[in-house]
């Protein structure tokens, strides 16, 4: 249970690195919102499915 959650967290920090320089690279970008909304969205559903799994996984590990 604890690889799992440590897997998981690792994934999510690894998630919001990739957010946080991706969404201001596809706004940038020339045409940026309109050809890339549907990969942001996506990004921010994982990184919110992984926030509340993180927090489940946590309640079994501590």
């Amino acid at each position: 249970m604890t690889l799992l959650f440590q897997l998981t967290l690792f994934s999510f920090i690894a998630l919001s690195f990739l957010l946080v320089v991706g969404v201001p690279v596809a706004f940038a970008s020339p045409q940026g919102w309109t050809e890339n909304k549907g990969t942001v969205f996506s990004g921010l559903g994982l990184w919110v499915l992984l926030v509340f799994l993180v927090g489940v996984l946590n309640s079994f590990v501590v």
